[in-house]
Protein backbone atom coordinates (compact mmCIF):
# COMPACT_ATOMS: atom_id res chain seq x y z
CA UNK A 1 0.00 0.00 0.00
CA UNK A 2 0.96 3.12 -0.96
CA UNK A 3 -0.45 6.44 1.18
CA UNK A 4 0.38 10.10 -1.09
CA UNK A 5 -0.51 13.41 -2.19
CA UNK A 6 -3.54 13.36 -5.07
CA UNK A 7 -3.39 14.51 -8.55
CA UNK A 8 -5.68 15.68 -11.26
CA UNK A 9 -5.73 12.35 -12.50
CA UNK A 10 -6.92 10.62 -9.61
CA UNK A 11 -10.16 12.84 -8.85
CA UNK A 12 -12.11 10.30 -10.93
CA UNK A 13 -11.26 7.55 -8.50
CA UNK A 14 -11.65 10.05 -5.70
CA UNK A 15 -15.03 11.43 -7.11
CA UNK A 16 -15.99 7.01 -6.99
CA UNK A 17 -14.68 7.39 -3.36
CA UNK A 18 -16.95 9.92 -2.58
CA UNK A 19 -20.16 8.51 -3.68
CA UNK A 20 -19.48 5.12 -1.86
CA UNK A 21 -19.52 7.19 1.31
CA UNK A 22 -22.39 8.74 0.24
CA UNK A 23 -24.32 5.24 -0.23
CA UNK A 24 -23.21 4.36 2.77
CA UNK A 25 -24.57 6.96 4.87
CA UNK A 26 -28.06 7.03 3.43
CA UNK A 27 -27.54 9.76 0.66
CA UNK A 28 -26.97 8.37 -2.74
CA UNK A 29 -28.39 11.12 -4.78
CA UNK A 30 -26.53 14.04 -2.53
CA UNK A 31 -23.49 14.10 -4.55
CA UNK A 32 -22.92 17.10 -6.58
CA UNK A 33 -19.78 17.87 -8.05
CA UNK A 34 -17.98 16.38 -10.87
CA UNK A 35 -14.51 15.05 -11.79
CA UNK A 36 -14.04 18.72 -13.44
CA UNK A 37 -15.19 20.01 -10.12
CA UNK A 38 -12.30 18.78 -8.31
CA UNK A 39 -10.09 18.93 -10.57
CA UNK A 40 -10.47 23.23 -10.63
CA UNK A 41 -11.43 23.22 -6.58
CA UNK A 42 -8.06 20.86 -5.64
CA UNK A 43 -5.66 21.83 -8.26
CA UNK A 44 -5.55 25.51 -9.02
CA UNK A 45 -3.45 28.53 -7.51
CA UNK A 46 -5.04 28.84 -4.53
CA UNK A 47 -6.74 24.95 -3.88
CA UNK A 48 -9.67 25.02 -1.56
CA UNK A 49 -8.96 21.08 -0.83
CA UNK A 50 -5.97 18.89 -0.86
CA UNK A 51 -6.27 15.03 -0.54
CA UNK A 52 -4.16 12.09 0.54
CA UNK A 53 -4.58 8.62 -1.67
CA UNK A 54 -4.22 5.08 -0.88
CA UNK A 55 -3.18 2.93 -3.46
CA UNK A 56 -2.79 -0.93 -4.05
CA UNK A 57 -1.72 -2.71 -7.06
CA UNK A 58 -2.09 0.76 -8.65
CA UNK A 59 -5.94 1.00 -7.40
CA UNK A 60 -7.22 4.14 -5.50
CA UNK A 61 -8.85 2.43 -2.37
CA UNK A 62 -8.86 5.39 0.26
CA UNK A 63 -8.90 9.28 0.52
CA UNK A 64 -8.67 11.61 3.01
CA UNK A 65 -9.62 14.90 1.91
CA UNK A 66 -9.09 17.91 3.66
CA UNK A 67 -8.67 21.67 3.88
CA UNK A 68 -7.51 24.58 5.98
CA UNK A 69 -9.76 26.43 8.42
CA UNK A 70 -9.76 29.53 10.68
CA UNK A 71 -10.74 29.93 14.25
CA UNK A 72 -10.73 32.62 16.19
CA UNK A 73 -9.87 30.64 19.19
CA UNK A 74 -7.55 28.56 17.93
CA UNK A 75 -5.84 29.94 14.75
CA UNK A 76 -4.97 27.54 11.47
CA UNK A 77 -6.97 24.64 11.69
CA UNK A 78 -7.22 21.30 9.93
CA UNK A 79 -11.00 19.95 8.64
CA UNK A 80 -10.71 16.65 7.44
CA UNK A 81 -13.97 16.66 4.88
CA UNK A 82 -13.72 12.78 4.36
CA UNK A 83 -12.14 9.78 5.20
CA UNK A 84 -13.45 6.73 3.17
CA UNK A 85 -12.22 3.01 2.61
CA UNK A 86 -13.56 1.48 -0.10
CA UNK A 87 -15.61 -1.46 1.63
CA UNK A 88 -13.71 -4.33 0.56
CA UNK A 89 -10.55 -2.64 2.23
CA UNK A 90 -12.14 -2.16 5.74
CA UNK A 91 -10.81 -3.45 8.70
CA UNK A 92 -6.75 -3.84 6.71
CA UNK A 93 -5.59 -0.83 8.37
CA UNK A 94 -6.07 1.71 5.53
CA UNK A 95 -8.55 3.93 7.23
CA UNK A 96 -5.81 3.78 9.84
CA UNK A 97 -2.93 5.12 7.90
CA UNK A 98 -4.77 7.93 5.63
CA UNK A 99 -6.23 9.14 9.39
CA UNK A 100 -2.30 9.17 10.40
CA UNK A 101 -1.13 11.35 7.33
CA UNK A 102 -3.53 13.54 8.34
CA UNK A 103 -2.40 13.68 11.91
CA UNK A 104 0.65 13.90 10.92
CA UNK A 105 0.05 16.75 8.39
CA UNK A 106 -1.75 18.68 11.28
CA UNK A 107 1.39 18.46 12.74
CA UNK A 108 3.61 19.48 10.05
CA UNK A 109 1.63 22.31 10.13
CA UNK A 110 1.37 23.31 13.18
CA UNK A 111 -1.93 23.54 13.52
CA UNK A 112 -4.13 23.83 16.93
CA UNK A 113 -6.60 21.53 16.07
CA UNK A 114 -8.10 19.10 13.43
CA UNK A 115 -11.56 18.13 13.05
CA UNK A 116 -13.94 16.70 11.74
CA UNK A 117 -17.95 15.37 11.38
CA UNK A 118 -19.42 11.85 12.64
CA UNK A 119 -22.59 10.53 12.14
CA UNK A 120 -23.90 9.65 15.83
CA UNK A 121 -25.53 6.12 14.31
CA UNK A 122 -21.20 5.22 13.11
CA UNK A 123 -20.71 3.62 15.91
CA UNK A 124 -17.71 1.85 14.96
CA UNK A 125 -15.95 5.20 13.33
CA UNK A 126 -16.88 6.83 17.12
CA UNK A 127 -14.98 4.10 18.81
CA UNK A 128 -12.15 4.26 16.66
CA UNK A 129 -12.26 8.12 16.83
CA UNK A 130 -12.87 7.80 21.00
CA UNK A 131 -9.47 5.24 20.94
CA UNK A 132 -6.97 7.55 19.01
CA UNK A 133 -7.53 10.32 21.46
CA UNK A 134 -10.23 12.00 19.92
CA UNK A 135 -12.80 14.03 21.48
CA UNK A 136 -16.68 13.34 20.72
CA UNK A 137 -18.49 16.73 21.07
CA UNK A 138 -22.21 15.78 22.07
CA UNK A 139 -23.26 18.90 22.87
CA UNK A 140 -22.45 21.34 19.44
CA UNK A 141 -24.88 20.60 16.61
CA UNK A 142 -24.29 20.79 12.95
CA UNK A 143 -26.00 23.70 11.12
CA UNK A 144 -26.20 24.10 7.56
CA UNK A 145 -27.95 25.76 4.62
CA UNK A 146 -28.11 24.49 1.48
CA UNK A 147 -28.15 26.00 -1.85
CA UNK A 148 -32.18 26.49 -1.51
CA UNK A 149 -32.32 27.83 1.39
CA UNK A 150 -29.39 30.21 0.40
CA UNK A 151 -31.48 31.44 -2.84
CA UNK A 152 -34.72 32.07 -0.09
CA UNK A 153 -32.78 33.81 2.47
CA UNK A 154 -31.30 36.06 -0.12
CA UNK A 155 -34.41 36.55 -1.92
CA UNK A 156 -36.83 37.13 0.57
CA UNK A 157 -35.25 37.93 3.94
CA UNK A 158 -32.86 40.79 2.48
CA UNK A 159 -35.86 42.78 1.27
Amino acid sequence: MNIRKGNPEDMKAVLGLIQELAEFEKEPNAVLITVDDLIRDGFSETPLFHVFVAELDSEIVGIALYYYRYSTWKGKTIHLEDLVVKEKMRGTGLGYALYSEIIKQGQKDNVRRIEWNVLDWNTPAVEFYEKSGAKVLDDWRVVQMDQEAINYFVDNKLK
